[in-house]
């Protein structure tokens, strides 16, 4: 997972020549929050038991200034996260 302090971080979420800033719009704590989810979103993957090798997950900001996350994976880890979002869902139908 890249983030701020982690080695394969490369600033893509706040680079200031990619967007125009609009004044009064709180980008930060849209970035914020988008960082807080990425490793929500990172940990439950990897309880999930899904091999998050190689997997990114990038924190970002929209020009509204919400938050926005970024996934990144391999094929087969899509495929296994598919998969077991389907037997989640097959078993949340059946307690319903």
């Amino acid at each position: 997972m890249d983030g701020i302090g982690d080695d394969g971080f490369d600033g893509e979420g706040l680079d200031p020549d990619a967007v125009l800033w609009v004044r009064g719009v709180d980008y930060l704590a849209g970035w914020r929050d988008a960082t807080r989810a990425a490793t929500e979103l990172g940990d439950a993957l990897a309880a999930a038991g899904v091999d998050t090798t190689g997997t990114k997950l990038r924190a970002a900001v929209a020009a509204d200034g919400s938050g926005v996350v970024r996934l990144e994976l391999s094929s087969a880890a899509a495929c296994e996260v598919a998969i077991r979002a389907r037997v989640a869902t097959a078993r949340w139908r059946e307690v319903s």
